[in-house]
């Protein structure tokens, strides 16, 4: 595989989305983890709702929007001090614990993040994690006023990176993201932290489905659109066999 380049989606596959739980909980006991689910859900619904109507608002927007939305449909009243510690949170998301070195581990190559983030977010979440000293480029789909997975948002890395789909080693934890990537023609590999196997137990462990389990039935598992991943991960400690194989 002649790669020169590797770029990561940066939610969900570098920085994880659910570090936002304990945040959400102290500015809501009782409601943190169900503030955390449906916000992401709506975060991604938004930006694809917005792609199709041609009615682009950035990610921060978009964040804001959705963590909104939550609070009202919950019925939840707060002040602008409790909502903002909250958002915050985006800009100082846990990196998975892996990440730093699986990306020094294929270096020289060049290394991304395609994001459909804010410049503004991404960049505060890249210095803030310390991922800054290692990448090339921190790539938003601001430029385009898209979101992913819109073939317009995937040609930034060309333009960027100087490379073809086919030199691109693109990673993503978000099936939607494999897709689009996928069909863009990339090099795809998927980072698969949830099984069905481990979905089906999950299920069965109690009468009612916890909010992070229903999450993970919705987002984690490849959707049917026809577009398959080259290589399967079960995190990110296993790219640089992929990459060297």
């Amino acid at each position: 595989m002649s790669i020169k380049a590797v770029v990561f989606d940066a939610y969900g596959t570098l920085y994880d989305i659910q570090s936002v739980a304990d945040i959400t909980e102290e500015g809501f006991p009782g409601y943190g983890e169900i503030i955390t689910q449906v916000w992401r859900i709506k975060q991604l619904e938004y930006t694809w709702l917005r792609s199709l109507m041609r009615r682009y608002q950035d990610f921060a927007a978009v964040t804001r929007d959705s963590l909104a939305y939550t609070l009202r449909m919950l019925g939840l009243a707060y002040d602008n001090e409790a909502f903002e510690r909250v958002i915050e949170k985006y800009l100082h998301l846990d990196l998975y614990p892996e990440a730093t070195s699986a990306l020094a581990a294929v270096k020289p190559r060049k290394l991304a993040i395609l994001s459909n983030g804010s410049p503004d977010m991404l960049n505060a979440l890249v210095r803030n994690s310390g991922l800054d000293r290692l990448l090339d480029a921190t790539i938003s789909v601001d430029a385009r006023k898209i979101f992913k997975p819109s073939p317009e948002a995937y040609e930034l890395i060309g333009e960027v990176l100087g490379t073809g789909p086919e030199e691109v080693l693109f990673v993503s934890s978000n099936p939607w993201d494999v897709a689009g990537a996928k069909s863009f023609g990339l090099n795809v590999a998927w980072i698969e932290r949830v099984t069905p196997e481990a979905m089906a137990l999950a299920c069965v462990e109690t009468e009612l489905v916890a909010p992070l389990t229903m999450f993970k039935a919705i987002r984690t598992q490849m959707d049917e659109l026809g577009f398959a991943p080259d290589y399967l991960m079960r995190s990110l400690s296993d790219l640089p066999g992929i990459i060297k194989g």
